[in-house]
């Protein structure tokens, strides 16, 4: 094969790779792997591209398949490789490109080998692979070890001790990507795995001391968002003939090249795109999630999520717990802006959950900010959005107001942030709305899309729970708020109606001769009603609380207040209704002796005076209004599910094929 070779269809039949995967044995000390390894490659992120090398890559790990056994040169490759990383911090501070040049290239064609080798083969068959050795006469074995464990813990030590320079940036990436390719094995399975050898390595063993470091600089990577240095910057210069992009080294050790390929180089469609911004900081979180996510081991807790689940501020003096193991300090400033910056994706939104909801040191920090919009805003455009996202995002953004509302001084801080020109608010020009309102004003929308798209009773819940935390605490509500507070209960008010309809129809008119069974319209009319009971409860809390905070509240009550008569004496609502009635009530006798023809001016005025004059102790207390999220049992079947979906579709320069995937439902095209 010739050096301006282009083509990722020459992958089989290519000199060195049949050399590695042929039944002659390579010894560790052959000149062969400087030669394998001194080739340049840019390692192509299209799914067109992957897919061909996967496609590529395949025949080649089948021939080794078979032939590893008597060669051992799966073994030999990954000692070679370990035998460099041992350097490689040497070698970085040195500048010594050629050797990190291929170290990087040992690395990839290993991460190549393995995403097949663990798709195709099971965990003890690989695990097998990583033992044969050279059988040829005059071969002997040494000492028993475990390859497969040596070669993650070099992994891991690779991303936490080799120092983020130009140079290093893409052996860093694909020691990252080489981690979540170990892990690749749940893919294939349709179960959560809860044992297997990847994480019996990482939760047990060498790596365990290493977990605190490894999701410290997980966290930093995703923090710094460092970008990858220019093409022909961090390496060596790149030929500008439009050929191949051949690293300007000694003709003598190019003459060793297998093959040179362009596929799309520096100018690829797929470097530009946002998410690939920085592909470090991208794996590194996806990494981070896979890791956080894994199942407990039997009588071992996952410790990563203990590292995830305890970290304290750089700015926190006070001593670590002995009883909190693995640890550890990050700057918690700069991890509050970097979520506040990458909430688009899904992979960051779900770390925000994460933290939020299983690290009380990041929580408590982040309430206290005085700079919450810049954290919620981002959440409330992904919501308001809801038909642009799929599913799993607006949840978890659902979810993170909900914890964000459990707390009293967020209800009641949100109120005090003024936003002027929210430009993706499209229903009505917001020249200036609080957080609240505008809070307020999505949740409500979210609420309205799911009654006539998805029907979600668990949406429909935890935005309702989110406006109940609340609604104690509403403060100076928008006009606009105030009004799709009682536009939302009009429409919960109307549906009630037709399925009353439906039902008194159903039950006078004859039995059907059909086979098609009737709709369930008792269930239909008490979820309904379980909804109404709601809305009612958190108009009431307000009322009970805030009423001489919320003169466009009552205003909007007064203007509406035909759509309340039916539920006076509806005995699911009469006691709820009594406050509610009561406002309504009162306030309608002020405006009637005001006089008619009022202007809204007019009539505000009224409604400020009267809120003084109303007596408190008229209106009934009712239990606070305080909904807490509770995370379900067997959460991983929810999370890792998730987790790897975002696996498959976001990270950088990895491919599996749609029809090997067990885990989620994929497509095969």
């Amino acid at each position: 094969m010739g050096s301006n070779s282009s083509k990722i269809s020459d992958l089989p039949k290519n000199e060195y790779l049949k050399k590695l995967s042929g039944p002659e044995p390579v010894s560790e000390n052959d000149p062969f792997w400087n030669q394998l390894f001194s080739f340049s490659f840019p390692a192509p992120t299209g799914s067109t591209e992957l897919k061909l090398l996967e496609e590529a890559t395949i025949s080649v790990c089948k021939s080794l398949v078979e032939n590893n056994p008597r060669t051992g040169n799966l073994a030999a490759l990954t000692k070679v490789f370990l035998s460099r990383t041992r350097e490689l911090r040497l070698s970085a501070e040195c500048q010594n490109h050629i050797f990190i040049w291929q170290t990087h290239n040992a690395l990839f064609i290993i991460c190549c080998l393995l995403k097949v080798f663990i798709c195709e083969l099971s965990e003890e068959e690989l695990q097998l692979h990583f033992t044969y050795e050279d059988k040829s006469p005059g071969s002997y074995s040494s000492d028993s070890e475990d390859l497969l464990e040596e070669l993650l813990c070099s992994l891991v030590q690779l991303i936490t001790d080799t120092p983020l320079l130009d140079i290093t940036y893409e052996i860093s990436v694909e020691a990252v990507s080489a981690m979540v390719v170990f892990l690749s094995c749940q893919l294939f399975h349709k179960e959560v795995l809860r044992q297997s050898i990847s994480h019996k390595y990482l939760m047990q063993g060498p790596c365990l001391p290493y977990t605190s470091k490894l999701v410290k600089t997980l966290l930093y990577n995703f923090i710094r968002q460092e970008k990858p240095p220019p093409p022909g910057t961090h390496v060596f210069p790149q030929q500008s003939d439009g050929g191949g992009l051949l690293y300007g080294l000694a003709s003598g050790v190019a003459t060793g090249l297998w093959t040179v390929f362009t596929l799309g180089g520096a100018g690829s469609k797929a470097a530009s795109s946002p998410e690939l911004t920085s592909p470090l900081a991208n794996q590194s979180l996806l990494l981070l999630l896979v890791l956080v996510n894994l199942t407990d081991a039997p009588d071992i807790p996952n410790p990563y999520r203990q590292a995830v689940t305890s970290f304290k501020n750089t700015q926190d003096s006070s001593p670590f717990p002995s009883s909190v193991p693995h640890t550890f300090q990050i700057n918690f400033n700069s991890l509050y802006t970097a979520l506040c910056e990458q909430q688009t994706s899904d992979q960051a939104t779900l770390l925000l959950y994460t933290l939020l909801h299983q690290n009380s040191n990041v929580r408590t920090y982040m309430l206290a900010r005085t700079d919450m919009e810049n954290l919620v805003l981002p959440i409330l455009e992904i919501l308001y959005h809801v038909e642009e996202r799929n599913s799993h995002h607006v949840y978890m953004a659902l979810i993170i107001l909900l914890i964000l509302t459990e707390d009293d001084g967020f209800n009641r801080s949100i109120h005090e942030v003024i936003l002027k020109n929210i430009t993706w608010y499209s229903e009505r020009v917001l020249t200036e709305i609080s957080l609240g309102s505008l809070l307020i004003l999505v949740v409500i929308r979210t609420i309205q899309y799911n009654m006539t798209r998805t029907r979600d009773k668990y949406l429909h819940t935890n935005c309702l729970a989110a406006l109940a935390n609340m609604s104690a605490q509403f403060r100076s509500l928008h006009q606009y708020a105030a009004q799709r507070i009682i536009s939302l209960f009009s429409l919960l008010s109307k549906k009630h109606n037709k399925v009353l309809e439906q039902a008194t129809q159903s039950l006078r008119g004859p039995l059907s001769s059909s086979d098609v069974p009737l709709p369930d319209y008792a269930q239909d009319l008490s979820v309904i009603e379980e909804v109404i009971r709601m809305m009612l409860e958190i108009i009431n809390s307000c009322l009970t609380n805030s009423l001489h905070h919320n003169p466009n509240l009552v205003y909007a009550l007064l203007y509406k207040r035909d759509l309340f008569e039916q539920f006076r004496t509806h005995p699911s609502f009469q006691d709820i209704m009594q406050n509610i009635d009561l406002v309504i009530s009162f306030f309608s006798s002020r405006l009637l002796q005001a006089g008619a023809e009022l202007s809204v001016e007019r009539v505000l005025e009224i409604i400020k005076q009267g809120v003084v004059a109303l007596p408190k102790d008229r209106l009934k207390k009712f239990p606070e209004l305080k909904f807490k999220y509770v995370e379900e049992e067997r959460p991983e079947e929810f999370f890792t599910p998730y987790v790897w979906s975002l696996v498959y579709s976001s990270a950088v320069g990895l491919y599996w094929n749609p029809r090997d995937i067990q885990l989620f439902a994929m497509d095969s095209d």
